[in-house]
């Protein structure tokens, strides 16, 4: 199913030259594989939906959820910061921290940012350029116009669009893709995960932004979701999925390739809805981990008698803020440092807190390890 056309260009290049959007995909539709991919991947979205509405602290876990997304998503883009560097540089805990940890919390403030956004503006252009810009407002790579689409030629891997691997639709004809992928957002005869799988694919074969592309349709994928009320909260890590690790990086880079260059749309198709039937019912297992060991450190605090209420306050920060220092404890509960020590040092003794570096006298910091443990492996 060719979905463009490579055309000549007068620098000597070809650019590919999408077709009308979309694609009559009516016989994917009825392909066994792929509608078994899209119910599976249904399902069990709403299976986590019901299990994460279930979660008496959801609004803290999100946090965790969102910086999940942020680090995976950028790191497939070859960011090297991790989560526990945008915990830490979140706590102002700054020493040692790498400098493209910025990257990271530039996507954390485009995906809040977003989500707040589509109260009041439909999911469009518009928004997506109005992202963009919080997305790369590190521009470390100094995009002159960050927030606004591209007003010349961009390529993918090769120094010049004449040994590109992919050059995208030149301005005008990217205006003209762009229009037609807003219009398919809002259309009627898909269902919402075919139209997201179709619409992440289309959106990276545009390339409309001259930095960031995969990075904001990555991010579209979270936001039609919500928008959708397919989740009613962004707890799904797809980026986990597409770049997990290097061998999955180049698993999506390929299908997207695939999808484009060789008409790959039910390729593309079965491997995003695997993705989603994947991530989901890992973001399940987290779901349920973290009921149990929330219901098992709740029954550790209260065996502190009186200071029980300041504990229950303390864990309930360390569920969107999981590595701190005695200020950041201070901070949340109003007590003097040498005070908040102390409830550290309760927090240590029955097994929520851990000090990370314990040869450290001076500028100590404790991470809630258990809680930490249930998304990353990092340490």
């Amino acid at each position: 199913m060719q979905i463009g056309k490579l055309v000549q260009q007068s620098g000597g290049y070809k650019a590919f030259i999408p077709n009308s959007f979309p694609p009559d995909i009516t016989n994917l539709r009825l392909d066994q594989e792929v509608s078994e991919c899209e119910f599976w991947a249904g399902h069990h979205l709403a299976k986590l939906d019901g299990i994460t509405q279930r979660l008496p602290d959801l609004d803290l876990f999100i946090f965790m959820y969102i910086r999940k997304e942020a680090a995976l998503s950028s790191n497939i883009e070859g960011t090297k910061a991790t989560i526990i560097d945008s915990i830490k540089a979140e706590a102002n805990i700054v020493e040692g921290l790498p400098e493209d940890v910025d990257t990271i919390q530039s996507y954390i403030g485009a995906m809040n940012y977003g989500l707040s956004r589509m109260e009041k503006l439909p999911l469009s252009l518009r928004f997506l350029k109005e992202t963009h810009k919080i997305l790369l407002s590190d521009n470390k790579y100094h995009i002159k116009t960050p927030g606004e689409f591209r007003k010349s030629q961009n390529w993918i891997s090769g120094t010049s669009p004449n040994d590109a691997k992919y050059v995208p639709p030149p301005t005008y004809e990217m205006n003209i893709a762009l229009g037609q992928l807003e219009k398919f957002l809002y259309s009627s005869y898909y269902s919402p995960l075919m139209k997201i799988a179709m619409a992440h694919a289309q959106f990276e074969t545009i390339h409309p932004f001259q930095d960031g592309n995969g990075r904001t349709g990555r991010l579209l994928v979270t936001f039609y979701l919500y928008k959708e009320k397919v989740l009613e909260r962004p707890v799904l890590y797809l980026s986990k999925f597409f770049g997990g690790n290097e061998k999955r990086r180049e698993k999506y880079f390929d299908m997207l390739h695939n999808y484009h260059s060789k008409g790959g749309v039910k390729q593309w198709l079965t491997f995003f809805f695997k993705g989603i039937s994947e991530v989901a019912q890992d973001a399940i297992k987290t779901s349920n981990k973290i009921m149990n060991l929330r219901e098992k450190d709740m029954e550790k605090i209260h065996s502190l008698g009186k200071g029980a209420s300041t504990g229950v306050a303390l864990l309930r920060n360390l569920y969107s803020l999981p590595i701190v220092d005695a200020k950041k404890i201070s901070e949340w509960t109003g007590h003097s440092i040498q005070a908040s020590y102390k409830t550290i040092n309760k927090f240590v003794e029955i097994g929520i807190l851990e000090q990370r570096d314990e040869s450290k006298v001076y500028g100590k910091t404790y991470v809630y390890k258990d809680y930490l443990a249930l998304f990353t492996d990092e340490k």
